[in-house]
């Protein structure tokens, strides 16, 4: 609304009748509300319902959540997809027939966080598609005023530069996997030393070292008519000591 006024060369100034900022060309009213998004209606009722101007004559601009940064379009009517501004303005003019003129902002990640995101400042790259997109608007502003919607809409939506959405990249992972390796292998790579000891080793011991063992004889068994000695008298059990029991128990308790 500034850069348009500024464009025709005229001055928004406050006026507390309508509790916003006006400015008059002619025919031509610029209003920007001062209250809350969610009574900008009131300004708009007041200033129509006064000077007579039909819903069908209104062109109201605001920032649409549903389109990305870089995104401008025109259309008449329709739903309010939950904008409290325009909420409080159709119930004011009693219609939703009045002109929007609509530019993208993009929607934020959180869909509850949207109040909080269209108060934010955008980074660089969508601040400059915005900016691109009210410049492409208040290019076929001309055609708006004299009453060729249409031909606006038509030239304006064949011009948009929407701002990507950026993918998210996957992290890259800290670790890699070790392909698997025999026992043998892991346990030559903890002691290379090993290995080459082996290798120093003459083939003969190597072989010999594969050969199995020579069974050994089996002791004889005693003969059974020899006596045996007596058994031993059987040793006082003891009996486990209460403070190591206690202590044990004590570091195992819950604090």
């Amino acid at each position: 609304m500034e850069r348009l006024a500024l464009a025709r060369g005229i001055a928004l100034k406050k006026d507390n009748h309508y509790q916003a900022l006006v400015a008059r060309e002619g025919a031509l009213w610029l209003v920007m509300p001062q209250t809350f998004m969610n009574a900008s209606g009131r300004a708009v009722q007041m200033l129509a319902g006064f000077f007579k101007i039909p819903a069908g004559e209104i062109l109201v601009v605001h920032d649409e959540l549903d389109f990305p940064a870089g995104t401008a379009r025109i259309k008449q009517g329709g739903g309010i997809a939950g904008h409290n501004g325009l909420k409080d303005i159709s119930q004011r003019l009693g219609s939703h027939d009045y002109w929007r003129l609509r530019l993208g902002v993009g929607r934020p990640a959180d869909k509850d966080s949207g109040a909080d995101y269209v108060l934010q400042k955008p980074p660089a790259e969508e601040r400059e598609a915005i900016e691109g997109a009210i410049a492409r608007a208040l290019e076929v502003m001309p055609q708006i005023l004299g009453g060729d919607l249409q031909g606006a809409m038509q030239k304006l939506h064949s011009q948009d530069k929407p701002v990507a959405a950026k993918a998210e990249q996957p992290k890259a992972e800290a670790t890699k996997l070790e392909p698997p390796r025999s026992e043998a292998k892991k346990a030559e790579a903890k002691n290379p030393e090993a290995k080459a000891t082996e290798a120093k080793r003459p083939e003969a011991q190597k072989a010999q070292a594969k050969k199995p063992e020579a069974s050994k004889p089996e002791p004889q068994k005693a003969d059974a008519k020899k006596p045996q000695p007596a058994p031993a008298a059987p040793k006082k059990e003891e009996k486990p000591g209460g403070l190591k029991g206690f202590f044990k128990g004590l570091t195992g308790s819950k604090k």
